[in-house]
């Protein structure tokens, strides 16, 4: 048997070659398997060696060619068969493209180290002026709309003479001795001269109120405010203020007052306070509701600033805040 040449080898192997190709772009698999089978055929009479044969499989790029976009997502393989007839196997390695974008992370609201307990806080908020706008609301406008406003001054001129006494005693423990002899001597005129607070004398010769509680006392000392917490039906406060509240509480005339009385005396005499102080308020939240974008937020730096002014009595010192903006 003679050896044919080399050119026509490869005429013929281009030839099967071609063919595999065009059966390829057929989407049947006997068309493929056919084509397949004359190239092996052509290929083992020239060659004449059926040892040393390894056939490519080609098939897989037909089947690559004709899936669809959904088999972007997954590694392709390749097939080569081995001299024992079995197909090995070979994982892709190239870049795999993925159309899924990944998940979003949950965003984590900002808390500052003076509201760490915002969440909380804007609930508790949120439940206050749900109960001021059914309760307190109503009742401080009925009040400003029954009571005339001679008499609203009158009452409110009392509750300010009595709070003169948990004021004078916060005034010595801050050892303010000059502004508690100013507000005893504002609770000896109005109690005596001004029938028993109905009127305001003392202001009038130039004796001047001050604000003074337990919450600021405890600032003074150097206790710092903490972080910010709302209090159920009481409002803004903060840790230390809450604390200096229970004291405020006990130091309360009206409070100790109610002990000595009837039973019925004391609620009726806290209720009218409590319309008093809100009826007052009344013009103040007009300004607010007009002027915040978050209501709570504007509420929470106005308590911080005046509480700040109030415990340094109007002379803050200078804060690294001020410092940063200028």
């Amino acid at each position: 048997m003679t050896r044919p040449d080399r050119p026509s080898i490869l005429l013929t192997l281009l030839l099967g070659f071609f063919l595999t190709g065009c059966a390829s772009t057929d989407k049947s698999g006997t068309a493929v398997k056919n084509t397949s089978t004359d190239m092996n055929a052509s290929a083992e009479a020239v060659s004449g060696d059926r040892n040393t044969l390894v056939d490519t499989d080609i098939q897989s790029g037909a089947d690559m060619s004709s899936s669809d976009t959904s088999a972007s997502a997954t590694p392709a393989t390749g097939s080569v068969r081995t001299p024992d007839g079995e197909n090995a196997t070979e994982p892709f390695n190239g870049p795999v493209f993925k159309t899924v974008a990944p998940p979003a992370h949950p965003a984590v609201p900002y808390r500052s180290k003076e509201d760490p307990w915002e969440p909380m806080n804007r609930a508790v908020f949120s439940f206050n002026e749900t109960v001021d706008d059914y309760f307190f609301r109503p009742v401080a406008e009925g009040y400003r709309w029954l009571v005339p406003d001679p008499i609203i001054m009158v009452v409110g001129n009392v509750f300010s003479n009595l709070n003169d006494i948990p004021i004078t005693l916060n005034n010595l423990l801050q050892l303010k001795f000059s502004n508690a002899l100013t507000s005893s001597m504002r609770l000896v005129v109005n109690s005596t001269f001004g029938l028993a607070g109905l009127v305001d004398l003392a202001s009038d010769i130039g004796l001047e109120k001050h604000d003074e509680d337990f919450g600021q006392t405890m600032g003074y000392h150097g206790v710092a405010s903490g972080p910010y917490i709302v209090i159920p039906f009481l409002g803004p406060s903060s840790a230390r203020d809450a604390g200096g509240r229970v004291l405020d509480i006990a130091s309360d005339p009206v409070f100790l007052g109610s002990f000595f009385v009837a039973p019925f005396i004391g609620p009726v005499v806290g209720g009218t306070r409590a319309a008093d102080t809100r009826a007052g308020l009344l013009k103040s939240e007009k300004t607010i509701d007009e002027a915040a974008l978050d209501k709570y937020e504007f509420i929470r730096d106005a308590y911080f600033q005046r509480r700040r002014s109030l415990v340094y009595d109007g002379n803050p010192p200078r804060s690294k805040e001020d410092d940063d903006i200028e």
